[in-house]
């Protein structure tokens, strides 16, 4: 869920709207009592209809009833849950929104206890255990605001036709309303998933690409409306399309966990296996103050090194060595060239990458010389993203650790392409 703009609470309910609306479309039909009654089926199916059109009010007295005749039903809990948490944003009285709040959470966390562990699930209660934050301000425009609240007050009345225009209005109060462009796109891919008559779908579905691009514009770096797009895209049948926007949204924020539901459940959706490139490391690297540094390697690791390029990876010990504090407490020249500006050392992207080439370069070596039969597996696959010139995308996504982290976005500026490619070439059914 978006975390870096105000109202994470309202932004959360709309990204488990969307969940729940693809989620809705893939269900499978419970049977929760061996003899249902004719009434409460069709009560059932009114009840998921309603939420499947955002009509949230409306649902949740119906979802009640049901959940007080067979409370074991998780698809019934899971709704009651978010319409419940959903309707309470708009709810103005701060002990009465907690409570709400409260009546959610317990809804989600007996689903839970059943068994359900869906990623709705999961988000959801990820949700509810921060703060309520409904009365922080979506803008600094005070009309803008108002506007954007009128948006959500409709949208959890399944009113998205003037959600879209509190949400319009919004975002022509304050241009940089990132919100404001993001949820104006999902309620036209609401009517549009919703829409029967296929000209009418594909119409919702453009306008809706064309308020996700907006965000997009806004911020390129927030995984959502990439993501949203991607849903979009999906839903009219153009999966490598929506594949590239689910791939967007993990290079927007690749430390969200939220920026990957869109491409793991489009590769359920299609059968496509999702993995990276496994490379064991087996050496350590620890020093416990500066110019004492202690170079481990597995023995697993060297085992065979005459043959399989296993000695290689005293290169990546020795190397990673060379970019620790001296004996005194300098900084390393390695370090030192590589971040003049800054004084104090931490792994790096840069000194990850360095030492992974050295383990290339040693096995360029041995290969030379002809000592190598068989490179091991990981071997075999760093050498295979040496070759693509992508060892730093692999380091960022699969072995960041604090310090790396902090090299993301500035690696990110000038090589989205590189980024972007890894996951193309080497991710997404590759294994």
């Amino acid at each position: 869920m978006l975390r870096t703009r105000p109202n994470a609470a309202k932004t959360a309910t709309s990204t488990l709207g969307r969940i729940l609306l693809m989620a809705f479309a893939l269900a499978l039909p419970v049977q929760t009592f061996a003899q249902p009654s004719t009434d409460y089926k069709a009560e059932r199916q009114r009840a998921f209809e309603l939420y499947e059109q955002s009509r949230f009010a409306e649902a949740i007295p119906i979802l009640e009833k049901l959940v007080s005749v067979n409370s074991s039903d998780v698809h019934l809990l899971e709704r009651l849950g978010w319409a419940t948490f959903v309707v309470s944003a708009s709810i103005k009285d701060p002990g009465e929104r907690e409570i709400a709040r409260n009546k959610a959470r317990a809804f989600l966390m007996r689903a839970k206890d059943l068994g359900d562990n869906s990623e709705l699930l999961r988000t959801g209660l990820e949700a509810l255990s921060q703060s309520d934050d409904t009365e922080q301000p979506f803008s600094s425009v005070k009309e803008a605001d108002a506007a954007m609240r009128e948006g959500e007050e409709a949208h959890s009345r399944g009113d998205l036709d003037n959600a879209i225009k509190g949400y319009e209005r919004a975002l022509e109060l304050d241009p940089k309303l990132y919100l404001a462009a993001v949820f104006a796109g999902d309620m036209h891919f609401k009517k549009g998933f919703q829409a029967r008559d296929p000209g009418e779908k594909k119409r919702a579905m453009a306008a809706a690409a064309e308020w996700f691009g907006r965000a997009i514009a806004i911020d390129e770096n927030i995984e959502t409306a990439h993501r949203y797009w991607g849903d979009a895209l999906d839903a009219e049948g153009r999966s490598e399309e929506a594949r590239d926007k689910f791939i967007d949204a993990i290079i927007a924020e690749p430390y969200n966990r939220q920026a990957y539901v869109g491409l793991s459940q489009w590769g359920d959706r299609h059968g496509v296996s999702l993995g990276h490139r496994k490379i064991d490391v087996p050496t350590n690297v620890t020093s416990n103050k500066p110019g004492e540094i202690n170079i481990t390697v597995d023995d697993l690791g060297l085992k065979g090194a005459n043959e399989d390029g296993s000695a290689a990876w005293m290169m990546y010990g020795i190397i990673r060595a060379n970019w620790m504090d001296r004996k005194g407490g300098g900084r390393s020249e390695r370090f030192a060239k590589a971040y003049p500006s800054e004084p104090v050392y931490r792994h790096s992207l840069a000194e990850e990458t360095d030492a992974l080439r050295g383990v290339v370069e040693s096995v360029q070596v041995q290969t030379k010389e002809k000592r190598v039969k068989k490179l091991t597996p990981s071997l075999e696959n760093l050498m295979e993203l040496n070759d693509a010139g992508l060892i730093e995308a692999y380091i960022l996504f699969v072995r960041p650790d604090q310090g790396i982290v902090r090299d993301y976005v500035a690696y990110r500026k000038s090589h989205r392409d590189k980024l972007k490619q890894y996951w193309q070439k080497f991710v997404v059914g590759a294994n």
